[in-house]
C-alpha cells in the first residue's frame, strides 16, 4: 500500500512541476519574418477541409507563408473540397512505397514541396487561433522545435473521459524541464497534430524518411531531432489550437488501437503501465472505499494530479473524477491493440499497418 502511495505522490509532484515550468504557446500578436511552410496531410478529410483551411489562410503575423495540402488518394469529397481553396498549393500524393506508412509518407511529400525555412505540420481535425502559428514559432525560441498541444475536444461520454487522461499520462511521468535542459530522448513528448521544426534541423535529422515505418511518428521524429543534437519539446497549446480527434467510440478504439502497442516500449512495457495505472487508478479507489486511509490518500493524490494537468489543458476539470472508468478503457484499448498487432489487422485509413 505504501508503494502505491509513493507512485500517486510522485506522479503528483511531477505534475506540479510540469504545471509551473511548462513552456506555454500563448494567444498573443506575433511577427515572424522567415518564410514558414504550413504543411497538412488529407486522405478522406472531407469533414474538416473547409474549416481547417479556412482557420489556416486567417492567420495573423506571418510575413511570408504557403499552405501545401497533400491529398493521399481520397476517395470521399476531399479533392472537390480543396479545389474551392485557390490560394492554397495542393499535391496529390504519389502510390506509398514498401516499408512507409501512410501518414510519415505524405509528411515526407509535403517537405520536400515545402520551400520555407520553417516546417509546421499539423492534421485536418486540428483549428486553429489567428494567432496560432506565429505564437507558437515565438515561443520555440532558442529550440530547434516545439509541439503546441491542443485542447483535445470530445463529444460523448466516453470521449471526454478518455481524451483528457492523453493529456495526464505525460504531465504525470515526464519531468519535461529537466528533458528540456539535459536533451533526454527517452523524455522527449510530441504530438504530430502540431509540430513546429527549424527546416535545417529537419533535413540534418532525415526527417520522415529516418522514421518511415514508425506508427508513433511524432515521438519518434522529436527523438529523432534529440538524438541528433537538436533541442525542443512538447508545450501547452490549449491557448491556440483545439482537436476533435474523434466523434464515436468507435472511432477512438479504432485510432489507439493502430499504436498503442508501440507506446510503452513492447509487451511487457506494456504490462507494467497497465498494471500500474491499475493499481494507482481503480484498486486504490476500491481499497479507499474498504477503509484504507492510505489507499484514500493515494487516489486523492491522483486526482490531484488530473486537476493540474486539466487545468493546464483547458479540460473540464470535474472529468478527473471518472478516472478508474478512465484507466479501465485505456487498457481495454491497450489489450485491444496488442491483440490486433498479433493478429496483424492493425489498420488505419484503410490501410494495413502491421
Amino acid at each position: 500500500m505504501l508503494s502505491l502511495l509513493i507512485v500517486s505522490a510522485l506522479a503528483f509532484l511531477l505534475s506540479l512541476l510540469n504545471f509551473l515550468t511548462i513552456r506555454r504557446v500563448r494567444d498573443i500578436p506575433a511577427t515572424i519574418n522567415k518564410k514558414v511552410s504550413i504543411l497538412i496531410p488529407m486522405r478522406n478529410e472531407a469533414r474538416n477541409v473547409r474549416d481547417c483551411i479556412n482557420t489556416v489562410m486567417a492567420q495573423k503575423g506571418l510575413t511570408d507563408f504557403e499552405v501545401i495540402v497533400l491529398d493521399d488518394h481520397s476517395t470521399d469529397d476531399t479533392s472537390a473540397l480543396l479545389s474551392e481553396f485557390k490560394e492554397i498549393k495542393t499535391i496529390t500524393g504519389q502510390s506509398l512505397p514498401q516499408g512507409w506508412l501512410g501518414k510519415n509518407w505524405a509528411c515526407h511529400q509535403l517537405s520536400q514541396a515545402a520551400s520555407g525555412e520553417i516546417l509546421v505540420f499539423f492534421d485536418a481535425d486540428v483549428r486553429l487561433r489567428e494567432n496560432a502559428v506565429a505564437s507558437a514559432i515565438l515561443a520555440m525560441g532558442s529550440w530547434d522545435f516545439i509541439s503546441p498541444y491542443p485542447r483535445q475536444l470530445s463529444i460523448g461520454f466516453i470521449e471526454s473521459i478518455f481524451q483528457p487522461l492523453l493529456h495526464w499520462s505525460w504531465f504525470a511521468s515526464v519531468p519535461l524541464i529537466i528533458s528540456q535542459r539535459f536533451k533526454v530522448k527517452s523524455m522527449v513528448v510530441a504530438n504530430g497534430q502540431f509540430l513546429v521544426i527549424n527546416k535545417m534541423a529537419y533535413l540534418t535529422a532525415g526527417g520522415h524518411a529516418e522514421i518511415k515505418g514508425e506508427v508513433l511518428d511524432d515521438l519518434e521524429l522529436a527523438k529523432l531531432l534529440v538524438t541528433n543534437g537538436f533541442s525542443g519539446n512538447v508545450a501547452e497549446g490549449s491557448d491556440v489550437a483545439d482537436c476533435l480527434m474523434y466523434q464515436t467510440p468507435m472511432e477512438l478504439f479504432s485510432g489507439y488501437q493502430k499504436s498503442l502497442w508501440r507506446a510503452f516500449g513492447g509487451l511487457a512495457g506494456s504490462i507494467f503501465v497497465a498494471l500500474l495505472l491499475l493499481s494507482t487508478g481503480p484498486l486504490s479507489l476500491i481499497l479507499a472505499l474498504a477503509g484504507s486511509g492510505l489507499a484514500a490518500l493515494s487516489f486523492i493524490l491522483i486526482l490531484c494530479s488530473r486537476t493540474l494537468s486539466s487545468i493546464r489543458a483547458k479540460n473540464s476539470i470535474t472529468k478527473g473524477i471518472w478516472h478508474p472508468v478512465a484507466i479501465l478503457i485505456f487498457v481495454g484499448v491497450l489489450t485491444y491493440s496488442w491483440i490486433g498487432k498479433y493478429r496483424g489487422s492493425l489498420k488505419w485509413r484503410d490501410r494495413v499497418i502491421s
